[in-house]
């Protein structure tokens, strides 16, 4: 059997057209959007959770396509550009499920490169730019170190990423003396034809060092420029976080991920293992959860929300977080994981039996679209599964810090429920905002008393009652505004504010693009036109820990497409976190991805070239 399907763009609506060379009685058409579609014409809608969708059709006749008409049901929503499409399309006839071709080339078409202006001849052709480089003239040849304690992880970097071997018998000699006062991260690098050495504050600041020397013999052709290069980071906290909920995403793709935040100096991976969707950790505490939130699709607990078609997901083992971890030592790189609460918990609800308020007659809908997707902190169920979920999470991972979530709690959550109305007038609270925080609060004071620290969203901190406390590490992440008035109240700040940093968005708004647009659209220069530390809040810099990207998987079907979304604009992110401020301006940055453009090519890392 043949089938055949298409769809695109047309205003608010998007036009799919079905085709079979069998004739196929009563198909259901199963598919996802970004959000709750509704049905204009061509189909009857029969079950809808959050973007996902099951449309009963006419009987389709052999060689005659169908025409069904979708828009999505909240008229904010108006589709951008392919990824906004049906993902993972398929048809049920009967229990047979067929699946269909894909309406839209999935993933970052191939594009015409853009041209990059040429690099300044004061700078090095190095992302991030170091603090300060003082060129002395001349150059020294350079395609090997002799082999140097302490700069394994750089080698066998280069070795996995396919590049020429760092350190070789017979290499150059590199003399390395230490020096507190650089700090543990920083770095004095001497480039001279007499020879190369390196002060160092510490083994990071070592490792640091190695990376700069494997970089600039890939982007000077195998010979350095002589010189100084005095160089440290300006925020300890310079992260990349990946969504494995939306898109179960191989631990291959993981370990690749972080070789690639080593190559920029990147150094915390926002490891995002549950949402709505999914529960990816295997745990001892709750082994259901992940067993039955693993995988979505037919016939699974979550339908195929956010283009699982008929089956997709996976989890982690506890030897896949070693895996993880042991890389992520080797790079100098810590792991914060995080399990949301008490939003975004659709999964768990749905696998845990008690996490509801049997009494709730409350009709709050979360912004996807799930009107049952927060855990009630007012039955002790959920207090029963937290507590030891949360603590044995913390506990394989040597950070010392969990990150709870706590975003996007839906308007009016626990409204109908009489358990939150005891548990409010007991508290004294009034508000949704209020519960929340109280709610973090008391599970944050149970993890710190353990020794170990929180991290929530931005969120975290609304309540009358100073919200979740307990020295949380917060991200501002709807914009930096939120995390200044978090400073103000004494919290650490990670910035990563959506409009710079959020690599889901699309580049551009063509068409032809592919992401999301809810808070804009990010070409590589918007990546640096910003500062952690906005303007008129200078007196916030002490609270700023650092910054962070944000890679959300809603639009991902397979690995490889998130590569182009994070390429170059990775750059953008590792220059912030890295440089003194205002070192790096769009066009200097597009000039450095221009030079880094063969060195992602080198590795078989794909990057978006058009935008």
């Amino acid at each position: 059997m043949t089938l055949t399907f298409s769809a695109r763009i047309d205003g608010r609506r998007i036009l799919c057209e079905i085709g079979t060379d069998h004739a196929l009685t009563a198909p259901v058409f199963c598919f996802s959007l970004m959000a709750a579609p509704a049905v204009v014409s061509g189909g009857v809608m029969v079950r809808r959770v959050a973007g996902y969708a099951e449309v009963a059709l006419p009987d389709l006749a052999a060689g005659t396509p169908h025409e069904l008409v979708l828009e999505h049901a909240d008229p904010s929503y108006f589709p951008r550009n392919r990824a906004w499409l049906p993902l993972g399309a398929y048809l049920r006839v009967g229990r047979e499920c067929l699946p269909l071709p894909s309406g839209a080339d999935l993933g970052l078409r191939e594009a015409e490169e853009r041209p990059a202006p040429k690099l300044d001849s004061g700078r090095l052709p190095l992302v991030p730019q170091p603090t300060d480089w003082r060129a002395s003239g001349g150059a020294v040849g350079f395609a090997a170190l002799a082999p140097v304690a302490g700069l394994e992880g750089v080698a066998d970097l280069a070795a996995r990423q396919g590049l020429a071997p760092l350190g070789e018998p017979g290499g150059l000699p590199l003399a390395v003396t230490e020096d507190a006062a650089l700090g543990p991260e920083g770095y004095r690098l001497t480039i001279a034809v007499a020879g190369l050495s390196v002060v160092v504050g510490g083994q990071a600041g070592l490792h640091h060092a190695g990376i700069t020397l494997l970089t600039l013999r890939e982007t000077c052709g195998g010979r350095l420029p002589c010189g100084v290069i005095e160089d440290q980071p300006r925020f300890g906290w310079r992260g990349q976080h990946l969504d494995c909920a939306r898109h179960f995403f191989g631990v291959d793709f993981i370990l690749r991920l972080l070789d690639l935040m080593a190559l920029l100096k990147l150094n915390r991976f926002h490891w995002h293992l549950s949402d709505d969707e999914a529960f990816r950790l295997e745990v001892e505490s709750q082994p259901l959860l992940c067993q039955r939130t693993a995988f979505r699709g037919e016939g699974e607990l979550v339908p195929g929300v956010f283009g699982g078609g008929i089956r997709a997901g996976g989890s982690y083992s506890k030897a896949d977080v070693a895996r993880v971890l042991a890389r992520a030592k080797a790079l100098h790189i810590e792991v914060l994981p995080e399990i949301e609460v008490p939003a975004h918990s659709h999964g768990m609800v749905k696998a845990i039996p008690g996490l509801r308020d049997p009494g709730d007659n409350g009709e709050e809908a979360s912004v996807q679209g799930y009107i049952d997707n927060i855990v009630n902190p007012g039955v002790p169920a959920t207090w029963e599964v937290l507590r030891p979920l949360t603590e044995e999470v913390a506990a394989l991972f040597p950070f010392g810090m969990i990150h709870l979530g706590a975003d996007e709690a839906p308007h009016g959550a626990w409204d109908g429920s009489p358990a939150v109305t005891a548990l409010k007038a007991r508290e004294g609270l009034v508000t949704s905002d209020d519960m929340q925080g109280w709610m973090l609060s008391r599970l944050a004071a149970g993890l710190v008393a353990r020794g170990i620290r929180v991290a929530a969203w931005e969120e975290a901190a609304k309540g009358v009652q100073g919200g979740i406390g307990n020295g949380a590490l917060l991200f501002s992440w709807t914009g930096q505004g939120p995390g200044v008035e978090a400073a103000r109240r004494g919290h650490e700040v990670v910035m990563c504010p959506a409009q710079n940093a959020y690599f889901d968005l699309a580049h551009s708004d063509d068409p032809d693009d592919w992401g999301a647009a809810w808070a804009g659209f990010v070409p590589l220069e918007k990546t640096v036109e910003w500062d952690p530390v906005p303007k008129g809040a200078e007196d916030i810099a002490p609270r700023i820990a650092g910054v962070q990207a944000c890679f959300w998987g809603e639009f991902t079907t397979e690995d490889a497409q998130a590569e182009g979304m994070i390429a170059p604009r990775i750059l953008g992110i590792a220059t912030k976190a890295w440089e003194p401020a205002g070192k790096t301006d769009g066009q200097v940055l597009r000039a450095l991805a221009g030079i880094y453009a063969p060195l992602f090519d080198r590795i078989g890392w794909k990057r978006h070239r058009g935008a």
